[in-house]
């Protein structure tokens, strides 16, 4: 038997599960694991299913949910399972060199296809790791300039998400709107607090007890987007920046390969600006 995964989002109404469970069976399906949430103030409906069963059509499958289920459902059935990723990099080398060490040893449910930076400084721990690397200078050119060639280097790679591991650059709407859906962030701060840039310098003048990172989906609101993962730690008096730079730096790593995990495993879904996450 094949295992299959299923997921659905769309307006909720009576007997959603029901009805789903009945177009399963049709098809000689057997659920083995189903979780699914209702956003009432949405009023949408989403659903992970993983099931078996070999001796079924995927076009007639998707056919028969999409006549049955409330018009604009968005199914898909048995997404890539192993997701193609860029990541997009400037000096800081402790995201890239976690997700590069997962990416070598099959642990990251993605596969990296290409490091592209606004320096060149992670170069060398790039192609350590047969990984191309390609450096896309902002300087001198304009911020359309720059994107564009950004672009031109993602397109060829054609990558399914874009992963921006300390990736110092804010991107403009047109290039977010180009990836919609496909870019996660890693900020160094428990957002809402301190959007933006230094925020482990602000938690200090601010004198905070708890500092922590936030993976999230990029939108045209700074550091706005929808949430996957959070993580804090205690700091004290005694802590400086540098020492908050240190302690933050453990946590951006261990909340961004979470996230990378939940998205790369189709556990993530967005209801407006929340997620819904199914682990």
């Amino acid at each position: 038997m094949n295992k299959n995964l299923i997921l659905i989002q769309c307006n909720d109404k009576v007997g959603l599960v029901a009805l789903i469970a009945r177009v399963l069976t049709n098809h000689n399906l057997n659920i083995t694991a189903m979780r699914e949430f209702v956003d009432e103030v949405e009023n949408q409906f989403f659903a992970r299913i993983e099931c078996i069963g070999s001796s079924f059509n995927e076009n007639n499958l998707l056919a028969e949910l999409s006549s049955d289920l409330p018009d604009s459902a968005r199914i898909s059935i048995n997404p890539k399972s192993s997701k193609r990723i860029a990541v997009l990099v400037t000096k800081e080398y402790h995201c890239l060199g976690d997700a590069l060490i997962r990416n070598h040893f099959r642990t990251l449910d993605a596969e990296i296809c290409c490091v592209a930076g606004n320096y060149d400084t992670l170069k060398d721990i790039t192609t350590r790791f047969d990984i191309p690397f390609y450096h896309v200078s902002h300087e001198n050119k304009t911020k359309q300039e720059f994107e564009t060639e950004l672009k031109e280097v993602l397109n060829k790679k054609n990558p399914d998400y874009i992963v921006l591991a300390k990736f110092m650059r804010i991107l403009s709407p047109e290039f977010i709107a180009d990836f919609e859906g496909k870019i996660i962030n890693i900020h160094h701060s428990f957002l809402p607090a301190f959007i933006g840039a230094s925020p482990y310098r602000r938690a200090f003048e601010r004198g905070v007890k708890l500092i922590g990172a936030t993976a999230h989906f990029v939108t045209n609101d700074l550091d706005e987007g929808p949430i996957i993962v959070q993580q804090t730690i205690p700091v004290n008096h005694t802590f400086s920046v540098s020492d908050m730079v240190v302690a933050g730096k453990e946590i951006e790593k261990s909340v961004l390969s979470k996230a990378m995990q939940l998205v790369f495993q189709d556990r993530v879904f967005r209801s407006g600006n929340k997620t819904i996450i199914f682990e």
